[in-house]
């Protein structure tokens, strides 16, 4: 063989092979690798803690209890398609995620860039509102008497610093989480237990399965936004979602174990490169498929039994505790219905309070405002890990900055803007920050559907595509969610009142 036109180099380098990849929309396409042997399917901590301690939050323990004071059990049967909805998204945001490494979010730039960039836009301009926070801080004013305002900077201001110090932010916010949901579930159960009645519980469940039911007051500018974004409350609301892909990424699921975990800022310098793509498993191998479907086995546990299951368990404790607060106060309908809106916490707590303690009533406030705690450690955590993603993979030069760095910049952009928006924001007290972010969640949400059809069909290979049925429920939601917002616009002029 004449090798004398080749470099000396070439001698002694090894033959280059081509390596099999595949190729999804316009972005760079992602090297095959090897799937990692899935987990039992039983198990109790995961990335679903983080859906379960955001769906947890003010919609089940606040918003949702309101309406029922309002309204009736009856009104809960919106709660349960709701959150059935997102039990499936959640399945079909992992099934993108876990085949691939990537966020929803590579996902929707592989379809259509500017698509991806909508939900950057959307991030930024809903998640400046710090409603949980808000609310679970009108609580603790209640128990001591310190101004909301003062308590939800000063929680902003810790949440901040937590995720600064934190070595693997991953890490910490699961332990962190789970010790907190896991103080709810078993809380407010015990004290509905204790102030409810097994009538109460029956109404409750009963109230499920009332469809259509909408009285007339439901039907008004001033509550029908509100019931609007509590649909979109019932569980995760708005893109967290969407952020819940970069926890399992994190988390090391599927293929999320090629992908380096983020860092907290004060170890940022520890942060691995991130690459520019994920990485797809071998779909015409047998074995690698037996592997898919135990992480599908995994994902279809933690949606059934940990997410739908904790959500309705603790949403059903607080509609019994807010059956009570009627029985005790029958006048506090017409309080809610007019201007103080404030007064759903105030009534719970003295049905609390009423099984034989005041204790009882400030334990039971606790509880509001660790959730309000909570959900925004959630909240910004993910919203803060998101828009870093994005930054980092699609904005040119972003590259030049570490992952940890970008994260800590949106986090610190996010706590300073929403401490502006306490002090000197338009929002009318802590429930209109908050019916003002569930309002806006739901066009987020379906949103998402609409992305999540054309990511799950288009840019994975065939054998792990969704089924029909699947598409049919994603695309319900997509109406379901869009319907009743463009609905509430039309018909009342309204966002929020």
């Amino acid at each position: 063989m004449d090798t004398s036109n080749t470099p000396p180099a070439a001698e002694t380098a090894p033959p280059v092979q081509d390596e099999r990849v595949w190729k999804a929309g316009r972005l760079e396409p992602m090297p095959i690798r090897k799937l990692p042997d899935a987990p039992p399917s039983v198990h109790i901590l995961g990335p679903t803690v983080f859906l379960v301690a955001l769906g947890v939050g003010m919609g089940e323990s606040y918003m949702w209890p309101r309406l029922v004071l309002l309204f009736g059990p009856e009104i809960r049967w919106l709660f349960l398609i709701g959150v059935t909805l997102q039990a499936v998204v959640m399945l079909e945001m992992a099934r993108y995620a876990m085949a691939t490494g990537e966020s929803i979010f590579s996902g929707a730039a592989r379809v259509f860039k500017p698509l991806m960039w909508f939900f950057f836009i959307v991030a930024m301009a809903v998640y400046i509102w710090p409603g949980h926070l808000s609310a679970g801080a009108a609580a603790f004013e209640e128990i001591t008497g310190i101004p909301w305002v003062v308590t939800a900077v000063a929680g902003l201001l810790l949440v901040g610093v937590i995720f600064s110090l934190a070595k693997v932010i991953y890490n910490v916010l699961e332990n962190v989480l789970s010790l907190l949901i896991g103080a709810l579930v078993l809380g407010t159960a015990v004290v509905a237990a204790m102030v409810g009645t097994w009538s109460d519980v029956v109404t409750t469940i009963t109230g499920m399965f009332s469809f259509g039911y909408l009285p007339p007051e439901a039907m008004s500018a001033a509550w029908f936004p509100v019931i609007v974004g509590a649909c979109a409350f019932a569980g995760p609301s708005g893109m967290q979602q969407m952020w819940y892909t970069l926890h399992l990424r994190d988390s090391g699921a599927g293929m999320g174990a090629h992908m380096p975990k983020v860092r907290g800022l004060r170890h940022a310098g520890e942060q691995e490169e991130m690459p520019a793509r994920g990485f797809m498993f071998d779909t015409d191998d047998p074995a690698e498929m037996a592997k898919w479907k135990g992480w599908r086995r995994w994902v279809t546990f933690d949606a059934l039994l940990l997410f739908w299951g904790i959500t309705m368990l603790v949403t059903i404790s607080f509609t019994v505790i807010a059956q009570s607060a009627v029985r005790q106060n029958p006048g506090v309908r017409d309080v809610i219905a007019g201007d103080d809106r404030e007064v759903a916490l105030t009534a719970m707590a003295d049905a609390v309070s009423s099984a034989g303690s005041s204790v009882l009533g400030v334990v039971f406030l606790g509880f509001i405002a660790l959730i309000g705690l909570n959900a925004t450690l959630g909240l910004f955590d993910s919203f803060s890990r998101g828009q870093a993603d994005m930054t980092y993979n699609f904005v040119p030069g972003a590259k030049k900055v570490r992952m940890s760095h970008l994260y800590a910049i949106f986090l610190w952009g996010v706590i300073i803007f929403g401490i502006l928006i306490l002090l000197f924001g338009p929002a009318d007290g802590p429930s209109g920050i908050l019916d003002t972010l569930a309002f806006l969640s739901t066009f987020a949400m379906g949103a998402y559907c609409v992305t999540l059809l054309l990511v799950n069909n288009r840019m994975l290979p065939k054998p792990i595509r969704p089924k029909w049925w699947t598409n049919l429920i994603i695309g319900c939601g997509a109406v379901f969610y869009l319907g009743m917002l463009f609905y509430s616009l039309f018909a009342f002029g309204v966002v929020v009142n």
